[in-house]
């Protein structure tokens, strides 16, 4: 148990994970940047049902935008929550870091 400005929590407080930038590449992978500093890979395809069919237009695809550490696309009728990218995600390190 923890108690943390006079609110007794029962369980490890965690901190909320927000995406603070996306990178969208080629063939539906991502670059997203969390609010806890790491840069992961995020492969959309892999997004299934019919709630994310039209990310397989390019152009949608092409275009997210963050919303209160969101990633949304159309208008914000396409989003995905940040615990799942992060979850589902591998490690990035970008190719210019090595050098």
């Amino acid at each position: 148990m923890r108690v943390v400005n006079d609110i007794c929590y029962a369980d490890n407080l965690e901190e909320e994970i927000t995406v603070k930038e996306v990178i969208p590449l080629d063939d539906g992978m991502m670059i997203v940047t969390f609010s806890t500093g790491e840069k992961r890979l995020f492969d959309a395809k892999t997004l299934e049902g019919s709630a994310f069919a039209s990310l397989a237009n390019r152009e949608i695809f092409a275009n997210p935008v963050l919303r209160y550490g969101v990633i949304t696309w159309d208008n914000g009728e396409i989003d995905i929550a940040p615990e799942y990218v992060y979850y589902n995600s591998s490690p990035y390190e970008s190719p210019d870091a090595s050098a």
